[in-house]
């Protein structure tokens, strides 16, 4: 056995969070013994300790905040206290491995380093660009906090992953890390999940074209730019042979059901909440265009999007806003429409639903991206070598 990690992550239950569990996996085929810690899942993930697969998680009840700001500083230091509680109860680790949002959890390495633990921050988000993303407060108060627990995280941690090189770029400008200290570990679509199948053309809902969104639907996440452009494609292009479907849940979900039907869509737009893998790649194997409608802010233009990642792994076209990270990812498997320009990205879903050999050209150079440079096989070279490093320093 290399040594015992344990993994701490606050906003998802584990196995659900994708990326920690391809993490954790990879790290017990290494040779570690691996523990998890974090929320327990409202629909699965419901048991407050498990052995999955040889990887020992440990989890804790927790409910989401709702509202502004001071409900997420009562979720976090929930989450926090528990974290602590059941580290304590793993015992002595050789690698802490906390991942964010938020950046409170290095208070917990902290402890775990003094037992003699190395810390790896593994950056999922940009809290401070989260924060001006999410809230348009500024830069308040609060948000010279947020930065601060950014900055205190850099300082503890031993070693830094980053999911792209614009985070990576972050770690060693804004974190003063050395170059050698950061490791980019990008997220990767899980194969055996992305698979096709046979497309179900009463999924269209009796229209020629499905179109499909997955994802989070949080403020940020542009579900709401994805339906006025749909309202634009419509009223302003005139084509209604469209169905479209948004699979995932979100704090916004309400409120993006509520305006699709102000916008008159509620005929042609479903939301299905969170659906089951076998029903997932039911929509996308059927989905003639896909949709990656993040608005441009400072968070998402740096931001690798699972979503992405995804629709590559299924071979599907997709129609994003101009976005720094989204170019890196999809390349040529993607078109581009101006940031936030909801009629451009009306008109590209018009001209992929008219042009299906280009549909299938940009599918094809999607799923090679995923299943080459961006697969989970070179990230996973990069997680070992940098917990080697970890060790060693």
């Amino acid at each position: 056995m290399l040594g015992k990690a344990l993994i701490l992550v606050e906003n998802l239950s584990v196995p659900f969070d994708r990326r920690v569990w391809q993490e954790s996996t990879t790290l017990r085929d290494a040779g570690w013994e691996v523990h998890v810690i974090c929320p327990q899942g409202t629909k699965r993930d419901t048991e407050a300790e498990a052995v999955v697969d040889g990887v020992h998680i440990h989890r804790y009840p927790l409910k989401a905040a709702t509202g502004g700001p001071a409900g997420y500083l009562q979720e976090y230091g929930t989450a926090l206290w528990h974290t602590l509680r059941l580290a304590r109860k793993v015992g002595p680790v050789d690698v802490v491995h906390a991942c964010n949002p938020p950046d409170l959890l290095y208070l917990v390495a902290k402890v775990l380093k003094r037992q003699g633990a190395k810390f790896v921050f593994d950056q999922h988000d940009l809290c401070p660009e989260l924060y001006l993303s999410r809230f348009d407060r500024g830069q308040d108060l609060l948000y010279r906090g947020v930065c601060a627990l950014e900055r205190a995280t850099y300082r503890a941690a031993d070693v830094v992953i980053s999911t792209n090189e614009s985070y990576q770029q972050v770690a060693r400008i804004r974190g003063g890390k050395k170059p050698e200290d950061v490791f980019v570990v990008r997220s990767a679509p899980v194969v055996e999940r992305f698979h096709e199948v046979p497309a179900e053309p009463e999924l269209k809902k009796g229209k020629p074209h499905l179109l499909a969104y997955l994802g989070v639907m949080g403020p940020q996440d542009g579900v709401d730019y994805a339906l006025r452009a749909l309202a634009k494609l419509r009223d302003e292009i005139g084509r209604t042979d469209w169905h479209a479907v948004f699979v995932g849940s979100g704090d916004a979900f309400d409120d993006m059901v509520a305006l699709s039907a102000k916008l008159g869509l509620a005929n042609q737009v479903e939301f299905t909440g969170r659906i089951s893998d076998e029903d997932l790649v039911r929509y996308l194997s059927t989905a003639d265009v896909c949709l990656s409608p993040d608005p441009l802010n400072p968070l998402n233009d740096v931001s690798t999007m699972n979503k992405v990642m995804e629709y590559m792994a299924m071979s599907k076209p997709i129609v994003s806003f101009e976005l720094r990270e989204a170019r890196v990812s999809a390349g040529d498997a993607a078109v581009y429409a101006p940031a936030n320009d909801e009629s451009a990205f009306a008109k590209l879903v018009a001209q992929l639903l008219d042009d299906p050999e280009e549909r299938v050209r940009m599918g094809k150079l999607g799923q090679a991206r995923v299943a080459g440079p961006l697969s989970w096989e070179n990230s996973a070279k990069n997680l070992l070598a940098a917990y080697e490093h970890a060790v060693k320093s």
